[in-house]
């Protein structure tokens, strides 16, 4: 007596019924040939790991769902998602993908809700990086005199919403007028932090990371864009700001 494993055709047909139960399974019936008892086991297998990760993941968007608007949202993303890699550790990347791009508009969502959710992805894709940080950096120098390079772990971010300060208790319905600009960085302790910052020290870090300029030259130039601050003064501010950025490995260190 031949079994499905012997007949390719009827076998495919099974495992695609059986992933999209799965994905669906208000919706779409189970395949025939599998007793119920086994196919609960799958379903609260793979959607209990797959919401456990996401809630664990976006721990500040979960907070502001009741159970039933946010298992309705998971199961939906499980339902339409496609997702491009077979990773656990790339599930939040592919949720916030979903939220981005198919979700859509729905009123139960704060208007924050992108930002809010990618900032969360950031902190677990800079916990998870394996950029390495350059070699043959110096720890300690003159700033002003030296190349001051940037960690591949730092992001420099900003957003329309306070991200770091939204929560159950705290969900402004407008943007406020002044944008929220933050670093988020991995320490040499390979902990994740955030700074939050203003639009000066953003395009600090921007200089030194896309130019090779020493940092004398950065607030040189900054100087130039910012003909209404008193040179002597964004020097000052400039030199210590790099020396903290270096203390704190936003900096990975002096070249040259």
């Amino acid at each position: 007596m031949s079994s499905v494993v012997d007949k390719p055709e009827k076998f495919q047909g099974l495992q695609r019924g059986f992933a999209a139960h799965l994905r669906a399974p208000d919706k779409v019936a189970p395949p025939a040939e599998i007793e119920d008892r086994r196919m609960t086991i799958y379903r609260e297998l793979i959607y209990n790991n797959i919401e456990s990760f996401i809630a664990s993941g976006f721990p500040v968007v979960r907070r502001l769902y009741n159970d039933d608007a946010w298992h309705k949202m998971v199961r939906d993303f499980v339902h339409r998602h496609r997702s491009t890699s077979p990773y656990f550790l790339q599930i939040s990347e592919e949720f916030l993908s979903y939220l981005q791009n198919e979700r859509g508009e729905h009123s139960d969502d704060p208007p924050f809700l992108l930002e809010l959710a990618h900032y969360e992805w950031v902190e677990l894709a800079l916990d998870v990086s394996e950029a390495e940080l350059p070699a043959g950096l110096k720890s300690k120098g003159d700033v002003l005199q030296a190349v001051p390079v940037v960690s591949p772990l730092v992001w420099s971010l900003s957003y329309s919403y306070p991200v770091h300060r939204l929560g159950p208790t705290f969900q402004p319905q407008e943007p406020p007028e002044a944008p929220t600009f933050l670093l988020v960085y991995r320490d040499p302790n390979d902990e994740v932090n955030f700074m939050e910052i203003n639009a000066v020290t953003a395009r600090l870090v921007q200089l030194a990371s896309t130019e090779d300029y020493t940092g004398l030259q950065i607030l040189d130039q900054m100087s130039q864009e910012l003909p209404d601050v008193e040179s002597d003064s964004l020097r000052n501010f400039g030199t210590e700001l790099l020396e903290k950025l270096l203390e704190k490995g936003v900096i990975a260190g002096l070249k040259g």
